[in-house]
């Protein structure tokens, strides 16, 4: 059998070709449909008479049912297969996306975003354990990069596309432009949904793509690290104290994120900039730096194998810069460079973030604990969107939410550095084989 360093990288670099870009298109077209309410909010206010606090508790709310059905549907994954249960979510969001074009007030909004959000339950993390059925710890920082730099890069393509979709299309068959923003975005979920069908596979053992021998070989590296994992079942992931530190740490990270995500469209439309297409270019620099920054940054991680201190240190470079943004508000080519900071610290944490549950956890534990995770952490989402109304109460100065968030961020990197032990990383050579 060959067990050679070259055969083993053109195994994982087949695999590579075969996943990542569709994976990459699938999580596009998820963050998409998650946030395009935030471009749409510079247009759907005004038409439907709702207030920026219906807009929070709306945007907010989609992780409410997100987080009871979260967990749910990463074991219905693990127990049904990739490929059906990820066709199900998409096929159905993109359903429920579209829909929310005949929002006509406060309370059809809630419904939609919560209907959403229970539609969308499982796909992050099912994604997250299905690399896991896949690479070794020690590869999976860079894959899992690859993956989250999705949300990066809808930035980069999907803010100029919603801008321009708003620009272009209102009016049109008596649509306003952000009823045709919704619709066209989740129409393109249905499609690829249904593509999953015929294209991904639930496992190694499914793939006719792959030999005999390449099959073996990525098992047996599988097998070789399951080996050092004693919590497998699914009770053992509730019980784990680990499990729950993780779930605090990703809270603070998720208030970073989708606080930034659902308000970064109206800070720079706050610019005076003119267009939804200009807004969307200028969104779109943040996310292009992160798309960068993330990749060099994982590749660092799996490279040493240490995945604390990189989370730290990012996290923490994230919050200064969103701190530094607010204080050079008023110089907006600097206030766009500390965004672009503060999204990368934001953003380019989670690649290194995500390989830590399944560092201790394996098979339907594994599943669970992501799902916990998950589920308990993007609570953040509802908290994120919430925190520049709640500022407002305290303070005039819109900058005042970008503190508040830079101050969580650094809660989440202390967490990491005083309660996430050192044996969580990965040694660089561990699980490969070698010559």
């Amino acid at each position: 059998m060959k067990t050679d360093e070259s055969f083993e990288a053109k195994t994982y670099s087949k695999v590579d070709r075969r996943l990542i870009p569709f994976l990459f298109l699938c999580y596009i077209l998820a963050y998409l449909d998650r946030v395009n309410v935030g471009f749409a909010k510079l247009q759907m206010l005004k038409d439907l008479s709702l207030s920026d606090a219906v807009f929070a508790i709306g945007a907010g709310i989609f992780f409410i049912g997100y987080f009871f059905f979260e967990v749910p549907s990463n074991i219905l994954l693990k127990k049904l297969g990739a490929r059906t249960w990820i066709a199900r979510i998409m096929i159905s969001w993109g359903i429920i996306s579209s829909l929310t074009l005949f929002v006509k007030g406060e309370w059809s909004f809630y419904a939609m975003r919560c209907l959403l959000g229970i539609a969308e339950a499982g796909f992050f993390p099912g994604i997250i354990f299905y690399l896991t059925l896949w690479y070794p710890s020690k590869l999976r920082s860079t894959r899992t990069a690859w993956f989250v730099s999705a949300i990066a890069f809808s930035g980069v393509i999907g803010n100029p596309l919603s801008g321009w979709i708003m620009d272009m299309l209102s009016g049109k068959m008596g649509l306003a432009g952000w009823q045709w923003l919704f619709l066209i975005e989740g129409i393109l979920s249905v499609i690829v949904g249904i593509w999953v069908i015929f294209y991904l596979n639930s496992g190694i053992e499914e793939s006719n793509w792959l030999n005999a021998e390449e099959k073996k070989l990525l098992t047996r590296n599988l097998e070789a690290e399951d080996k050092h994992k004693h919590e497998v079942r699914v009770m053992d992931a509730f019980k784990s104290g680990k499990v729950y530190v993780l779930c605090a740490i990703y809270f603070t990270l998720m208030i970073g994120l989708y606080g930034i995500a659902f308000w970064l469209p109206t800070i720079i439309k706050a610019f005076g900039i003119k267009g939804y297409l200009g807004v969307g270019l200028i969104t779109a620099i943040p996310y292009g730096v992160t798309v960068i920054g993330m990749i060099l940054l994982s590749r660092s991680s799996d490279r040493t194998g240490e995945r604390r201190l990189h989370y730290v240190f990012n996290v923490t470079a994230g919050g200064i810069g969103l701190i530094l943004s607010g204080v050079f508000a008023a110089n907006h080519v600097l206030s766009v460079i500390f965004l672009s900071i503060g999204t990368l610290g934001v953003i380019g944490s989670m690649p290194v973030f995500w390989p830590l549950p399944s560092a201790f956890l394996a098979g339907t534990a594994a599943a669970a604990g992501i799902g916990i995770v998950n589920s308990v952490g993007n609570l953040g989402g509802y908290v994120g969107p919430n925190v520049p109304r709640w500022a407002r109460y305290f303070s005039k100065d819109p900058s005042v939410a970008l503190y508040v968030i830079a101050g969580i961020l650094f809660v989440g990197a202390l967490l990491t550095l005083f309660f996430i032990p050192k044996s969580l990383n990965v040694k660089p050579d561990a699980f490969l084989n070698k010559k």
